[in-house]
Formats: structure tokens, C-alpha cells, sequence
């Protein structure tokens, strides 16, 4: 089947928090929005057609997964990453923002140290200080326009501030890494020798570029699947945020006791019946699109670099390895982070994410989302040229 990922969307008027909550967010009106992490691509066809079936029968009450639910999740990280999970390891919960705020509640108390690696994904900054743990930031080294992890200042802030958990994110937001195994099983290794446990976010698995291997972390050894929490969903995948389904694995029985005992306290059982249609739909049929999404992802990003090395002085793009968001190094333009934002929003009117956001090791760097028709990149990159000269 061919699909059109060059169709254009109009998104404004669904109450869509990319598009209709500017003014809210004092952002100007007319800036093009390329930030939050959700495609301006329709949800594959066999969603759709099984969204569509579910709405015709019109009853919408609780819902609970089946057999067939499992087999279709199973079934993909097995094809894909040859990793077999089984049925009694799985955690329903509406989003992995929402199972990372669990596992934080469960495994730690307040004032132990939660360690993540900066600049990251900033839900993780805010998961960590609104339930009053203490913040420990590991923060990614930029070598020859690629990240790597400082082994050794991992360690030190394990041993030296009351670690108890680590929030991986994998393959990394914003920095697009995809790690390798060896990287991942050094992280591993002292983590068991801290024992220290690991929330694994691996929601972005799906998105990776020729050259790399996604690596499920808690597949690397018996010892590793003991101490892990994996956090999946399909919501980036097949573009399915809004309907609020997240798969979470632990293979651990103690520690998944402990887990869903915190979800129950938050009050949430039964997952969202459209999201349980939706990922279901996808994981059992949807492969063929992701991979021809891929294909499309791959050639914007190849279109972003090339622009920007020809007609972008003093902002290059971060190599990519995985996701949909490209990380894009700014600091050649001399800017402040406050004037560079300002750049960006009023003189480019583009509304991307600044990279401040991401914490330390952010200043500088901006991040925008390529997941959208070209002629939508394309008139992106043209303003910023505009705005440059």
C-alpha cells in the first residue's frame, strides 16, 4: 500500500495542544508549531478502520484487554526486537509519564535521589521534584557532534547522593541516541552494583535510523529484567497520544506488586476502550506502515541537514539515530537561550522547544519535531532562512 505522509492536515479547531493553545502558552498566533511529540500524520488505516468499527457499535464502557490484545503486543517485540514477554509481566497505564510518577512513588521516598541524564526529555525534571525526590543529573557529554555517557560521573553521583532509581531514556530525547548494547549493559552493571533500579523509557524504540539497533535494557541479562521497569506505548508509533494506553513490563512479581498497588492508589484500572482498539489495530497490522513512515522520517531529516549545511550559517543538526526529533545546535549564532527563543518565536515564527527545557547541556540547542508533510518542513526551513538573513 502506498501511503501519503505529503498530505496536509489542517490540525487547528481539534483542540489540539500543538496547534490551538498559542495564546496560552504566550506563544505568538502565527508561529508554526514544530515542537510537542506528536505527528501531523493520520493514524495508520487499520486504526482507523478498527476505530471506525468500534465507534458503530457505539457502546463505550469498561473495557478491559484480551488475549488477543497480548498476543499483538507480543508479538511485535518479538518480531522486532526479539524480546518475549510474557502476560503476567504487564501494567496497563494511560501514559509512561504516568508510570514513571508510579514507579517513583513505589520504589523511592521522598529526599532519595532519582537520577536522569541531561539534557533529557523534561517530564522526567518534573516527574522527580513534584513528588519531592531529590534530583541527581548525570549529563551527557557532546564529543564530535555526538553524546556519550560519562561512566564515571554516573557512578559518583550514584554513590554520592542516595541514588535509588534511574530514569533511562532510550533511545534518548532530545539528543536522538540510540545506545548501544555495550553502553547499555555498562550503565547496567553499575546499577546492580548501586542497586540501584531502572525506569526504563523506551516509548521511541520504534524510530531508528540505518546503522543503529534499538536494544531493549532489560533484556541484556536475568539480573537486569529483575531490577527493570519498561515503559512502551504506541501513542508515538502509530500517533495515537490523545487515547491514553501505555504497556508497562516487570518481570519482577514483588516489584510488580508494588507498582500496581501505586496505580490502583492513583485510581486508574481500566485503560481508555478507544486506545485499547488503537493499539491492538497497530501492533497486529500496522507494520508495514511504520515502515514506510520510517523511510519518509529518514529522507526529512536528510532534507533538514542538507538545508541547514547550505543555507543555515551558525546551526547545524545533531546526527540522528532515532526518533522524530531532531536536535539542532545553535550556538554558533552567538545568541542568548532567552534571545535565541526569541529568534525562533518572533523573527522565524517558529514554535519549537527550547533547549533550556531539557535541563543542563541544553543552552544553545533547539528542538524541532520533523514529523510532518515536507512542504510543512520546507516552509519551516524557509522562514528560518529568512530570518537569518
Amino acid at each position: 500500500m502506498i501511503y501519503d505522509f505529503d498530505r496536509r492536515i489542517e490540525r487547528r479547531g481539534t483542540a489540539s495542544l500543538k496547534y490551538d493553545f498559542a495564546a496560552q502558552r504566550r506563544k505568538p498566533a502565527d508561529a508554526l508549531p514544530l515542537w510537542v511529540a506528536d505527528m501531523d500524520f493520520p493514524a495508520p488505516p487499520c486504526v482507523l478502520e478498527a476505530l471506525a468499527a468500534r465507534v458503530q457499535h457505539g457502546i463505550f464502557g469498561y473495557t478491559e484487554i484480551t488475549p488477543a490484545y497480548f498476543e499483538a503486543v507480543a508479538n511485535w517485540y518479538d518480531a522486532r526486537f526479539h524480546w518475549q514477554v510474557k502476560r503476567e509481566w504487564l501494567v496497563k497505564t494511560p501514559s509512561v509519564v504516568f508510570a514513571v510518577c508510579a514507579a517513583i512513588r513505589a520504589f523511592t521516598k521522598e529526599g532519595d535521589g532519582v537520577l536522569i541524564q541531561t539534557p533529557v526529555y523534561y517530564p522526567f525534571t518534573e516527574s522527580v521534584r513534584v513528588n519531592n525526590r531529590k534530583l541527581v543529573e548525570n549529563r551527557l557529554v557532546l564529543e564530535k557532534d555526538r553524546y556519550v555517557i560519562d561512566f564515571d560521573d554516573f557512578e559518583a553521583k550514584i554513590r554520592n547522593n542516595g541514588v535509588k532509581l534511574f530514569l533511562l531514556c532510550s533511545p534518548h530525547n532530545p539528543v536522538s541516541r540510540v545506545w548501544t548494547r555495550e553502553e547499555l549493559t555498562r550503565l547496567g552493571e553499575i546499577c546492580l552494583r548501586h542497586d540501584v533500579l531502572v525506569v526504563a523509557d523506551e516509548i521511541h524504540q520504534d524510530f531508528i535510523y540505518p546503522g543503529h539497533k534499538h536494544t531493549v535494557f532489560a533484556d541484556l541479562s536475568p539480573e537486569l529484567a529483575a531490577s527493570t521497569i519498561t515503559c512502551t506505548a504506541p501513542s508515538k508509533t502509530f500517533n495515537l497520544a490523545g487515547l491514553q494506553i501505555s504497556n508497562i513490563f516487570i518481570c519482577n512479581a514483588a516489584l510488580r506488586r508494588r507498582f500496581a498497588q501505586e496505580v490502583n492508589r492513583a485510581g486508574f484500572s481500566q485503560a481508555n476502550a478507544m486506545g485499547i482498539t488503537a493499539c491492538e489495530a497497530g501492533y497486529r497490522h500496522g507494520g508495514p506502515w511504520v515502515e514506510a513512515l520510517l523511510h519518509y522520517l529518514r529522507d526529512n531529516m536528510d532534507y533538514l541537514d542538507g538545508f541547514l549545511k547550505e543555507r543555515a550559517p551558525g546551526i547545524k543538526l545533531i546526527p540522528p539515530e532515532g526518533t522524530y526529533l531532531a536536535w539542532l545546535d545553535c550556538r554558533e549564532l552567538n545568541l542568548s537561550d532567552a534571545d535565541l527563543d526569541d529568534f525562533m518565536l518572533r523573527r522565524a515564527k517558529l514554535w519549537l522547544d527550547a533547549g533550556t527545557m531539557f535541563g543542563p547541556g541544553g543552552e544553545g540547542f533547539q528542538r524541532i519535531n520533523v514529523a510532518c508533510p515536507r512542504s510543512t518542513l520546507a516552509q519551516a526551513l524557509g522562514q528560518l532562512e529568512k530570518a537569518l538573513s
